[in-house]
């Protein structure tokens, strides 16, 4: 079967997928993920071919626009400003989705692009299915992750749900309205195809543990929780952070991952210092924030990207932005956590940690 994998956004957004893919290929499908030009590496070695699309989410995140999200201090703030950034984007991202598309056999679409990808399939008179990283489907259950995932009671939280999805969709009208006029089909929203699909029983497989996120009562069915995807990497560690870490005891990892923050170079100080109160070596990870130590001393490094799962299990403990992709990988591997919550559903993520006993308690950036 020739299957094509869409996604979109940070390089959490995406990894999953290739593990996911280099099992699909390995059993003899001819798989594409088709995603931003720069996250190829990701599909290295994978068996996967890799179909590039326009937009460098990286770029994006340090303009003027991405930084405006530190404006916002709520979980609708920054969702409305990231929504607007992205319809653009989406319009971009259209015609090389749809390419990547032709001659497939099926589409499988990330929560992310699910509007559009479920758009292309039925323009291209393919099957179709969606692949989650959050439980994006409203329940009265718990809050919306993408919004924080704070409880606003059984009514609140199955309309926060709602609203959450309502947004994604505005963000593709421009993008899936064109795509359907293209190619020849009734005009249909977003919202109205989603419900159409809904009302169908789309099928959705959510790549997180039910033993995390158990699967809520009042999900409709279709719904699936499939457990996690690790991403396939086969890097090894770099050798002058093999070099540290037998030079002494674990070390704390600390890393934001595709977060950014308003002063960096203030909130690596801050870390510095507080490891270095507490008498502990560090790690500390660039990521997208662009922290780093500006020191020589020999008690903290700073690295860029490298294998979680590698380098947790070799930690005293691992503090770190909750995002899904980063969670698992603590959860995998099994060491004491702190979640620093950033953004969007880094602050659900955070929650189940605690809940799970993982965490002593979340410490929300701001």
């Amino acid at each position: 079967m020739r299957v094509v994998i869409m996604t979109a956004g940070s390089r959490g957004d995406v990894a999953p997928y290739t593990g996911l893919g280099a099992g699909l290929a390995r059993s003899g499908h001819e798989v594409t993920l088709a995603t931003h030009g720069l996250f190829e590496p990701l599909a290295a070695g994978t068996g996967m071919r890799f179909h590039p699309t326009p937009v460098d989410p990286h770029a994006v995140s340090h303009s003027d626009r991405g930084r405006g999200l530190h404006a916002s201090t709520t979980g609708l703030g920054k969702l409305l400003r990231v929504a607007s950034m992205a319809r653009s984007a989406a319009e971009e991202m259209t015609d090389s989705l749809v390419q990547a598309a032709r001659g497939a056999d099926i589409v499988l679409a990330a929560g992310a692009v699910a509007p559009l990808g479920r758009a292309i399939a039925e323009g291209l008179d393919l099957p179709s299915l969606g692949l989650f990283l959050q439980p994006q489907h409203p329940t009265r259950e718990f809050g919306a992750p993408m919004l924080g995932g704070r409880s606003l009671g059984t009514v609140g939280n199955h309309l926060g749900g709602r609203a959450v999805l309502s947004a994604v969709d505005r963000v593709f009208t421009q993008a899936v309205h064109r795509l359907r006029t293209r190619h020849g089909m009734a005009p249909r929203s977003p919202s109205a195809s989603r419900r159409a699909h809904e009302r169908a029983h789309w099928p959705v497989l959510h790549g997180f543990s039910e033993r995390v996120v158990p699967r809520p009562g009042d999900w409709r069915p279709g719904l699936d929780i499939a457990g996690y995807w690790w991403p396939h990497d086969t890097r090894t560690l770099p050798g002058e952070l093999e070099e540290f870490l037998a030079a002494g005891p674990p070390p704390v990892f600390v890393g934001l991952g595709s977060a950014t923050v308003p002063d960096p170079g203030h909130l690596s100080a801050e870390i510095v210092r507080a490891l270095r109160t507490a008498g502990l070596r560090g790690i500390i990870q660039q990521g997208w924030s662009g922290l780093a130590t500006h020191s020589d001393d020999d008690d903290v490094i700073t690295v860029g990207d490298v294998p979680h799962a590698l380098l947790f299990p070799r930690t005293t403990a691992v503090v770190h932005h909750a995002g899904a992709g980063t969670t698992a990988a603590v959860l995998r591997a099994g060491v004491p956590t702190i979640p620093v919550p950033v953004q969007f559903d880094g602050g659900f993520w955070a929650a189940r940690l605690v809940t799970l006993g993982a965490a002593p308690c979340a410490v929300p950036l701001r």
